[in-house]
């Protein structure tokens, strides 16, 4: 839903590229500042989560969460873009209890052989609603419908996102889940920083986000400058840009999973053509939009194949040949025209979905007891989707779309070095498979 704010309330405020950009700052801002208070707390106290439990954990992130929601009601009628700051924080302060329950639950639900393939099913199906979120989102907020128009179109999508998070929470109150109880106690003091690898991890977790956050964040308004887009055309695009992430993840999901090498591969293009579908459907709405127009995506789809073929399902590896083409990707949006510049940008989705996984992977492998600490500090870098949006809004006020791209292509040449050779920096052991 940010990258459909961006755009509002650069229009209805008459906002900078800087100042509009200050969504993704508030919201990634909190996640840094929750994660921080929460490593500082399990420091001094205890894992707070390990006390209450995994299932109280995702109730209070989601009662939070549909709390800031309603937020942007007040906001919407004073007309306060500081107030909609206020409740963009607080959602990415829910948002980030969710994931620090969420995450370690579902990698202990299972053996660990098989955790990041359940991650990456997670996180394919939450790209899902990335996909889904400019058609439902987007018609409500870029279209006057019910008398509504101005702010007013931003109140209905929280309020019904809201109610929804709230029938969750209750329906997750009342269903029986396992009960996990992590023991052992943390350190005291940062140990984790001996293990040589792990502070280029974080560097690399904190562009990553930064860089995925950022494309979404100026999709729409670079297809407004380079394509000669409406809002309501270019709003599409973020199906096919986050959809991406979907194709990747579930992809990686299937490869990681206990199926036989005879059925990955059929399952993988089952998977892949399904979300393609997917996509397009959500894209398409009420539009024109044909097959014959999306081929160059098609084409992208498939060579993925190519590169997860390479990869070899060892996450350096993987790692380093996407930022690669993310780069590649990146220049070319920086320096084409017409539909290769389109298509450049949207197919940096597809190069970021491995990212995640990977890249969390190689960071805390070999942590042993400070696995943990590491995870924690890790989180607190998904705040780099809180400072590349707003130093890439900067770059754009003072110097284009197309310079302010540099931004991105930066942290993905960083990625490739730390793909490729960063992420084996003090580490004894070989690569374990991963996706």
């Amino acid at each position: 839903m940010n990258d459909l704010l961006i755009p509002k309330f650069k229009a209805e405020f008459s906002l900078s590229q800087f100042q509009a950009n200050l969504v993704q700052s508030f919201f990634f801002g909190a996640y840094c500042l929750v994660s921080l208070a929460y490593f500082l707390i399990s420091a001094a106290k205890g894992d707070p989560i390990n006390k209450i439990g995994y299932k109280n954990g995702l109730i209070v992130g989601l009662v939070l969460t549909a709390g800031a929601c309603l937020v942007f009601v007040p906001a919407a009628n004073a007309a306060s873009y500081p107030l909609f700051l206020v409740a963009l924080c607080l959602l990415g302060s829910g948002v980030t209890l969710i994931q620090i329950a969420a995450n370690p639950y579902i990698s202990i639900l299972g053996p660990e052989s098989s955790a990041s393939s359940r991650l990456n099913l997670s996180q394919g199906l939450n790209s899902l609603g990335y996909v889904l979120t400019p058609l439902i989102g987007g018609t409500l907020i870029f279209q006057s419908a019910g008398g509504n128009s101005g702010l007013d179109t931003v109140k209905t999508p929280y309020i019904g996102l809201a109610v929804i998070l709230l029938s969750l929470a209750t329906a997750i109150k009342f269903i029986k889940l396992p009960t996990f109880r992590q023991e052992g106690t943390i350190e005291a003091g940062v140990k984790v920083f001996r293990h040589k690898h792990f502070a280029w991890g974080m560097a690399a977790i904190f562009l990553y986000v930064g860089a995925e956050v950022t494309v979404g964040s100026i999709l729409v308004n670079y297809l407004e400058n380079i394509m000669h887009f409406t809002e309501e055309q270019g709003v599409k695009y973020l199906s096919f840009y986050w959809g991406g992430l979907m194709i990747g993840r579930l992809m990686g999901a299937i490869s990681l999973s206990e199926l036989g090498a005879a059925k990955k591969f059929p399952m993988m293009v089952a998977a892949a053509a399904i979300s393609v579908l997917v996509i397009f459907l959500s894209a398409k709405g009420k539009s024109d939009l044909t097959v014959g127009e999306i081929w160059p995506y098609l084409v992208t789809v498939a060579l993925s194949f190519v590169f997860f073929r390479l990869g070899n399902a060892l996450p350096g590896r993987m790692v380093g040949l996407f930022a690669l083409v993310a780069t590649v990707l990146s220049l070319l949006a920086m320096t084409a025209s017409g539909e290769f510049a389109l298509w450049s940008i949207v197919g940096i989705g597809l190069a970021n979905s491995i990212m995640w996984s990977n890249i969390f992977t190689l960071s805390i492998q070999g942590l042993g007891k400070d696995t943990s600490q590491g995870s924690s500090l890790l989180v607190m870098m998904i705040c780099g989707g809180a400072v590349l949006p707003a130093l890439q809004g900067g770059l754009m006020d003072a110097f284009g779309v197309r310079a302010s791209l540099s931004v991105v292509l930066i942290s993905y040449l960083y990625l490739a070095f730390f793909g490729f050779v960063a992420s084996k920096f003090g580490k004894e052991t070989r690569e374990l498979p991963t996706a």
